[in-house]
């Protein structure tokens, strides 16, 4: 295409009408927008749902995704919005890739997050690739993120709505990946909007609630979905005080997460106490007050870097970093050990970090307006 072409709305220098997108369909009304939008604007689209889970098991399952009537969803808006739609049975890739490592993980006394892995793992890797073999131009996805063009290739930046940003569970998407990959709700102001052209558009799905907790968890059940996994996992055991006094029995370390105050069933106690560790090997509920939930350093691996520079060409990192989805990014000093390791310091300590949950990596100034993020990884032991 002749340089002097105008890009269109996704970035090329094509005519919409001969670029190809490759529209990730959840059956959600955001990824069902983003088809529908793309198509009235003239783009050569083609929905694709990947079937993750046993849909039969999933069809009465309300807020979920990837199954069932979602499924179904999808391929109706691919109906009224005139595009071909296609699933994709993923169930033994998703199995693999992030069901078998959350029951792992979890029974290993860390709090996993599978929905980073997921969009890792299948739909930014595997799902990724199809559309290239359907010869896509771009692959866009409902995700609440924004891609911006930076003096040195593509940047990821937090959602215009902070109360809709997905940047935490974002974090490992590659430069490679970043450059294939469009998210065209990051500049929305609210999810009204979306619904609003959900609305414009006639969408079968413009009024469906969002979707909730983990999909292939319901009702938010970890524990019961982990001894279905594997069976005889929640095995009894004590709950330990810090400094060493048994108060009382447990289930099962599965029941429990690092933070937790409720439900420990040792009441009578003069302070209030919460789970401080899980030690799996001894089948030990590790309970204390809540000063010992106070962490200051954070060791990080698998990391995920999208900084201008090389990782490792610093001693250290003036940033801001997430360890909670549901928590503001805080000001910390990140230290490389190598290209995919780091020990994070917290300028103020925080409360309830736990191994298996992500440390994503923001603009030191976030909150004054930077919006930019530069990855993150894993946090691997308390």
């Amino acid at each position: 295409m002749p340089e002097d072409m105008p890009l269109n709305s996704l970035g090329l220098r094509k005519p919409p009408s001969q670029t190809r997108v490759v529209v990730a369909m959840s059956g959600g009304v955001d990824s069902s927008v983003v088809a529908a939008m793309l198509k009235d604007e003239g783009y050569d689209v083609i929905g694709v749902t990947l079937q993750l889970y046993d849909h039969g098991a999933a069809l009465s399952k309300k807020g979920a995704c990837c199954a069932g009537i979602d499924i179904h969803d999808a391929r109706r808006v691919a109906e009224e919005m005139n595009f071909p739609h296609y699933v994709l049975d993923y169930e033994n890739i998703f199995q693999e890739a992030v069901i078998d490592e959350f029951a792992d993980s979890y029974l290993g006394g860390a709090t996993p997050v599978p929905c980073i892995r997921c969009n890792e793992r299948v739909k930014f890797k595997d799902l990724l690739e199809t559309a290239k073999d359907l010869e896509a131009d771009v692959m866009a996805t409902g995700h609440y993120i924004q891609r911006k063009s930076g003096d040195n290739g593509p940047e990821l930046h937090s959602a215009t709505d902070a109360n809709r940003d997905q940047s935490y569970f974002l974090f490992s998407t590659t430069p490679e990946q970043l450059e294939f990959l469009r998210f065209p709700l990051g500049h929305l102001p609210s999810k009204d909007a979306t619904r609003e052209l959900a609305a414009k558009y006639d969408l079968v799905v413009a009024n469906k609630p969002d979707s909730q907790d983990i999909c292939f968890v319901p009702d938010g059940n970890y524990a019961g979905v982990i001894e279905k996994l594997r069976p005889g996992s929640a095995e009894p055991g004590q709950i330990v005080h810090a400094d060493g006094r048994v108060l009382g029995e447990h289930k099962g370390v599965i029941h429990y997460t690092i933070g937790q105050r409720r439900g420990l069933g040792i009441g009578g106690l003069e302070e209030p106490l919460y789970v401080v560790r899980l030690d799996v090997d001894k089948k030990h509920v590790v309970v204390g007050p809540k000063e010992m939930l106070a962490t200051r350093t954070i060791p990080v691996r698998e990391i995920n870097w999208l900084g201008d520079e090389p990782f490792t060409s610093r001693k250290e990192w003036q940033l801001s970093v997430k360890v909670r989805s549901t928590r503001p990014p805080r000001e910390a000093i990140v230290r490389p050990l190598s290209d995919t390791e780091a020990e994070v310091e917290l300028l103020t300590p925080e409360e309830g970090v736990s191994p298996g949950q992500a440390c994503v990596f923001y603009a030191q100034d976030h909150a004054e307006g930077d919006s930019r993020i530069y990855g993150g990884g894993w946090i691997w032991r308390g």
